[in-house]
């Protein structure tokens, strides 16, 4: 589906950050199930699927509902999760392939560099500090700070306007159905990466590019 990728068609590529940048699907599913498990939830693969792309508060919302958990403080879970996460991220931090090269490009070109995730900014930060990556992003802005997460597209919005670039002079790079919702809607073209623990969507299929990983995108960018 893909036809060669024309940078220069772009003034800022906003990267999501679970499954794009750092491979923490496999991180979040043990900090998932650990937390989930103590207050009566035991996971399943399938479960994991239901909430992909969603803010931390919006699945512990979901499953307390679905599962009725009867979780009276679901920020005290919430702040569990996070706190996990961040131990299992300071000690195997993994960044997908071609992240540190897209970077350096993208930089080299002066293009703007941002950043928008469901995920708080404490995880965030602790993820651009493991990778040692926190000064190639122009704006980092997490829907934590925003009425609606993804796939709402305003976390998109707000990251464009404060990098004072127009929505359809950005480009979104994604790895869930919820992310490329969220950035099409946004009215930016977006470039998926699915996430290779999840199954198979080919609702994936409406994103504008398709590529099975970053180094593959950055081989397909054309400069003219």
């Amino acid at each position: 589906m893909n036809a060669r990728l024309s940078i220069a068609n772009y003034e800022a590529v906003i990267f999501d950050m679970d499954g794009v940048l750092i491979d923490s699907e496999p991180q979040w599913k043990i900090a998932m199930e650990n937390v989930f498990k103590s207050v009566g939830l035991e996971m399943a693969r399938k479960d994991f699927q239901k909430t992909v792309g969603l803010r931390i508060d919006e699945v512990i919302a979901f499953w307390n509902q679905h599962k009725n958990l009867g979780i009276q403080d679901e920020k005290a879970v919430e702040d569990a999760i996070i706190d996990q996460m961040i131990l299992l991220v300071h000690e195997n931090p993994i960044p997908l392939k071609g992240v540190h090269e897209t970077l350096a490009h993208l930089k080299k070109l002066n293009i703007q560099i941002g950043l928008a995730t469901s995920s708080p900014y404490r995880l965030l930060n602790a993820v651009l500090t493991a990778l040692k990556i926190e000064d190639y992003f122009d704006f980092v802005h997490s829907a934590e700070k925003e009425s609606f997460g993804k796939p709402h597209p305003i976390v998109y919005i707000s990251t464009a306007k404060a990098l004072s670039v127009m929505p359809s002079k950005c480009l979104v790079i994604e790895d869930s159905f919820n992310g490329v919702i969220s950035g099409k809607a946004a009215k930016m073209d977006v470039v998926c990466i699915p996430e290779k623990t999840h199954e198979t969507n080919v609702k994936l299929n409406v994103a504008d590019y398709l590529f099975e990983d970053m180094t593959e995108m950055l081989n397909e960018i054309q400069h003219e």
